[in-house]
């Protein structure tokens, strides 16, 4: 599998964490100063996933999918494999977000599942760890505020 993943501990409970994970995207899913807008969600397995994600120097990067799983409080699953018309594109990656309870706080774990090696090495070259655990950094924040 070429997988890669991040995961960190949040100190807040996994129904906070997955309240913000899931319906305060806009805040927490891209690394600032990258900012993303949730254009639509279907959040159901075959349900389209769109946003777009703007950068500080007017980079437009629109994005959509469909989700392959979605297990309400526990974890979501997107893949750009095919587009909310069940239309093929890319492929790039699945990408998996799940939250587990640990002690007093949440396991947060987000993973990119990647079609080949090639693939897998070009997200990290592009800064899949820093640019991801920055993400998890501000959905951090948010709950444990």
């Amino acid at each position: 599998m070429h997988e890669l993943s991040i995961s960190r501990y949040i100190a807040a409970a996994p129904d906070k964490v997955w309240d913000i994970m899931v319906n305060r995207q806009n805040e927490w899913w891209c690394p600032a100063p990258w900012r993303a807008e949730v254009v639509h969600q279907d959040r159901r397995p075959g349900g389209a996933c769109e946003m777009t994600m703007f950068g500080p120097d007017g980079e437009v990067m629109p994005m959509r999918g469909i989700y392959l799983a979605w297990d309400e409080g526990r974890r979501f699953v997107t893949t750009d494999a095919v587009n909310g018309d069940l239309e093929p594109s890319g492929p790039f990656m699945i990408g998996i977000w799940q939250v587990d309870a640990e002690g007093e706080g949440t396991r947060y774990t987000a993973s990119a599942r990647h079609w080949s090696a090639e693939a897998m090495k070009q997200h990290e070259a592009m800064g899949f760890t820093n640019g991801w655990s920055a993400c998890a950094d501000q959905l951090a924040a948010l709950a444990e505020a």
